[in-house]
């Protein structure tokens, strides 16, 4: 199963990518990734890989190339970015960086890093695009199937939400250190800026969680959101 994305820059200029969701880690394909990409460089301090068994870090080998595709191109650049799933199709008109937010986003949670792998449920069911209060209801309506699932297979289920909260703390830690890890290489903005609002989605739900589950009240409850 795959996801094919195509960004259209305003010169015409165009970018293709395919994103196998299910995606292995391969020593060779990483020999000839760039330095940035080594798993010791920046590594997250939450990391759980060993560099015996892995030379470089997973999620930074499967970005590189986007990130060098657009490399030093401004973020307000127009982009027309098409996606297809194995559901549907989705065009937009976007700035670059919102474009490459959804790009990088389905790349990083399909990777063969474990701790971005905590998304993959949420890439398999990708939404380009997507705001802050769909990427909440998502997130939060997916951990909780999950725990229903828990209580049906004699688990104890988590209706709190504590496990998730804990979920993004540890991807919070993950991505201060992938700021680090890819600052010292973009000239431009466009890749930062990408990241820095992906990053800014994902801090919500460790900073903020209960306020963003109230705003989202109303969406779910229908004719009861304001009781």
């Amino acid at each position: 199963m795959a996801i094919e994305y195509s960004i259209t820059l305003d010169d015409d200029h165009q970018f293709s990518y395919r994103i196998e969701l299910d995606r292995v880690y391969a020593a060779e394909a990483a020999q000839g990734a760039p330095g940035w990409t080594r798993l010791e460089y920046q590594q997250c301090s939450n990391c759980p890989l060993s560099k015996d068994n892995f030379s470089h870090c997973p999620a930074a080998v499967d970005l590189h190339r986007v990130i060098e595709d657009f490399h030093g191109l401004p973020a307000f650049k127009r982009a027309a970015v098409w996606v297809r799933t194995p559901e549907r199709e989705y065009t937009k008109q976007v700035g670059l960086d919102e474009g490459l937010r959804a790009l990088l986003g389905v790349i990083m949670a399909t990777s063969a890093c474990p701790l971005l792998g905590k998304l993959k449920p949420m890439a398999q069911h990708h939404l380009p695009f997507a705001n802050n209060q769909e990427f909440i209801l998502r997130a939060v309506s997916l951990y909780l199937t999950q725990q229903y699932f828990n209580l049906r297979e004699g688990h104890a289920p988590d209706w709190q939400l504590k496990g998730l909260v804990e979920i993004f703390q540890q991807l919070q830690l993950v991505n201060q250190a992938f700021w680090q890890r890819i600052h010292a290489t973009c000239d431009g903005d466009s890749n930062l800026k990408a990241f820095l609002t992906f990053f800014s989605m994902a801090s919500s739900m460790t900073y903020s969680l209960e306020t963003q589950l109230q705003k989202i009240r109303p969406l779910v409850m229908g004719s009861r959101g304001n009781e």
